[in-house]
């Protein structure tokens, strides 16, 4: 029982650990294609402005509520359901 407790607590923390990398690179790569529209839009204004960063900050306001966010969650569903799935196929089978 005590390595199946550690096995949880190890696969807890490594899914956590991906999810916070996929979490920064998926608001990362938004962020950029923010800048890249406004800059696309306002050639006169391209580069690091205080307007295109309000831009950038109320465009990223709803980013948390997006379909990618949300499906994002999905790093700790699947492993654990592999982890189950592999456990009871192993042991009643």
């Amino acid at each position: 029982m005590a390595a199946f407790i550690r096995l949880i607590l190890f696969l807890l923390i490594a899914e956590a650990l991906f999810y916070l990398l996929l979490r920064v690179y998926l608001r990362s790569l938004r962020r950029e294609r923010l800048e890249e529209t406004w800059d696309q839009r306002h050639p006169s204004l391209a580069g690091n402005t205080p307007a295109r960063r309000e831009f950038v900050r109320r465009s990223m306001i709803g980013f948390d509520k997006t379909l990618k966010s949300r499906l994002l969650l999905l790093v700790f569903v699947l492993p654990n359901l592999a982890v189950m799935g592999i456990i009871y196929w192993v042991n009643w089978q």
